[in-house]
């Protein structure tokens, strides 16, 4: 009897054979005992501020909630079809393209061009890097008033320097022009340190080699610097996409938070807000949002499909 309870016992207290649930519990334990309760507070705020922000818009937008909040009833899609059939919403997303187009191209150029200056130059190469990234420091508001007193087609000093009488802010084909050259001016600093620093990291040897060889400078330029900065050119290009699609700063205070002449420069970030706080149609406002939701994470994960496809060919 005391011998096949010793064996009994002997059975019961044998250890468990650990599983790959507990192991995976163990190191996630582990995880968090190390850096999980540095990371909490981001994480509390972040679903606070972000997360619980999209998911009540996103009940809204099937819903015709005013700006009061009174008398909601549930609508379903009707939001999302009303957004498909409004001319509107497609004008401004055509705006907004449109505004994207223009400035990602132009930005790359200059902020290529740009480091590539301020990389080269031998003296006062902290005056160069001041100058050309100061502008990124300044306020939208600044920005937009700026270039609102520089575009005035009677003492502004666009006209003035370049000899022209254009109405810029008032003529519809120059319009968005504006915009696009006010925001070149502001934000094309953020780009030009990025090209600056992914410059300093192309080693050297590789134009010394070059140069050897017997490639001059737009050789080198071509075969050396170029695809050395094709990574961080497709970082810049994703960014500035991902922005341009939602400016609205520059273009309100610009146009005096107006739609442009002939409702040129009205965006679609400028009518999801003209339909939440002018209209007091919440609901429809959420839902055209998530319109742009869709498009920008379309853009983002098109950008890392791109990068993923990139990686395994170099594989």
């Amino acid at each position: 009897m005391s011998s096949t309870t010793s064996t009994v016992a002997a059975g019961t207290l044998r250890p468990r054979a650990a599983t790959a649930a507990d192991s995976a519990r163990l190191r996630w334990s582990n995880r968090f005992q190390h850096g999980g309760w540095f990371v909490a507070p981001f994480f509390v705020l972040y679903g606070l501020f972000v997360i619980l922000p999209v998911v009540r818009g996103l009940y809204l937008s099937f819903t015709d909630a005013n700006i009061s909040g009174d008398h909601t009833s549930f609508v379903g899609l009707d939001n999302y079809r009303e957004a498909l059939q409004d001319d509107l919403v497609w004008s401004s997303l055509g705006h907004s393209l449109r505004f994207t187009l223009y400035v990602v191209p132009a930005i790359v150029v200059v902020a290529l061009l740009m480091a590539l200056i301020a990389h080269h130059t031998l003296h006062f190469k902290w005056l160069w890097r001041l100058c050309f990234f100061a502008p990124f420091l300044l306020p939208s508001a600044v920005i937009g008033n700026l270039w609102w007193w520089l575009f005035q087609p009677t003492n502004g000093m666009v006209n003035h320097v370049l000899g022209l009488d254009t109405p810029w802010l008032t003529q519809k084909s120059t319009a968005l022009l504006a915009i696009v050259i006010a925001t070149l001016w502001w934000t094309v600093g953020f780009s030009f340190l990025l090209y600056l620093a992914a410059l300093q990291n192309i080693p050297h040897h590789l134009y010394e080699a070059a140069e050897l060889d017997g490639a001059n400078a737009f050789q080198r330029l071509l075969h050396i610097t170029v695809p050395n900065l094709r990574n961080i050119t497709g970082l810049v290009i994703a960014l500035q996409v991902l922005a341009s699609l939602q400016v609205f700063d520059q273009a309100v205070v610009m146009y005096q938070f107006g739609p442009g002449p002939e409702d040129s420069t009205r965006t679609f970030v400028q009518y999801t807000l003209e339909q939440g706080f002018t209209s007091y149609r919440v609901g429809y406002a959420s839902a055209i949002s998530f319109i742009l939701f869709l498009i920008i994470a379309a853009v983002a994960l098109g950008r890392m499909w791109l990068l993923r496809r990139r990686e395994e060919y170099t594989r």
